[in-house]
């Protein structure tokens, strides 16, 4: 059985939240999801990001405490009032999260956060150490994660998540059907480092987090960034396509807007703290983790 019982989750139902449940369930944990309603079920407790409000009753004497809720970055073109939300929507929830761990004191506060915190890193390799970068998504991270550390004398955690790969979702789902039908490529340059990682070896390593000693912030990516060029004829080659027709930036820039510099971007991170903390990849390189991720 597991050293703890009890655990409670924000963003349950995302791909990652989702994916997390499951397997946390089928380690022997009991799940208690934290949803923005009135609480239905024994597995749910409710919360409010909005107004901070959260059920400290029902959450009283949970082990650990996993905060994953947001709204995606790549969901919606970054508008002013979208980037509103995409700060505000991890500010507010982690304020609320963060003051409720303060009360019901759970022996570990996991909590989201992006390698978005390093901003454009070019060709340096960066770790848990190196300074935040400037740009949206370094303010957005920093402000995040300073709302974590509102917590006090509570192990605390900060997933500093990079790209995470899945063909039900994220990246990986929205460029699978064009290179399916042979209609894919290298996205701007294709120079770019992208910091990847499986999700069955991010939720993996949530559930590390959970059950060591690990603390602070914490990258979440393969130890073998690779850059989008490599990525895309990779993902070709497990899918025995072509990789002929590269997206250009102007065309990026077009269709996604503001997101589309975390696309052309360029971060190469590695998992410092996971592995100095005895952590193994299931899939450490990008050839074998899409070919099982295809298959």
């Amino acid at each position: 059985m597991p050293p703890m019982q009890r655990v409670a989750i924000t963003g349950a139902s995302g791909m990652i939240g989702t994916a997390l449940v499951g397997h946390l369930k089928s380690e022997g944990y009991t799940v208690q999801k934290l949803v923005r309603r009135a609480s239905r079920a024994a597995d749910e407790i409710s919360w409010d990001p909005q107004s901070g409000t959260v059920d400290l009753e029902a959450l009283a004497g949970v082990d650990a405490i996993i905060h994953l809720a947001g709204a995606g970055v790549g969901d919606k073109r970054w508008t002013k009032k979208y980037k509103s939300e995409i700060l505000n929507s991890r500010l507010l929830g982690t304020t609320a999260i963060a003051n409720a761990v303060n009360t019901v004191k759970p022996s570990v506060f996991i909590s989201a956060s992006a390698i978005g915190w390093y901003g454009e890193t070019g060709n340096r390799a960066v770790i848990e150490t190196d300074r935040a970068g400037e740009d949206f998504l370094a303010v957005v991270c920093r402000e995040w994660e300073g709302a974590a550390d509102l917590v006090s004398d509570v192990r605390t955690v900060k997933l500093r998540t990079g790209l995470v790969l899945d063909p039900t979702g994220g990246a990986l789902g929205r460029m699978l059907p064009l290179f399916r039908f042979g209609l894919g490529g290298k996205l701007g340059n294709g120079k770019q480092w992208w910091s990847w990682i499986t999700l069955h070896d991010h939720i993996r390593a949530i559930t590390f987090a959970l059950e060591s000693k690990i603390e602070g912030p914490v990258n979440v990516t393969s130890p073998n960034p690779v850059t989008n060029q490599e990525f895309t004829a990779g993902l070709a080659r497990a899918l025995h396509r072509p990789a002929l027709f590269p997206a250009p930036s102007f065309a990026l820039k077009i269709a996604l807007g503001g997101f589309a510099s975390e696309i052309l971007g360029s971060k190469k991170v590695m998992p410092q703290a996971l592995m100095d903390a005895g952590f193994n990849f299931d899939y450490p390189h990008i050839a074998p983790a899409l070919a099982a991720l295809v298959d």
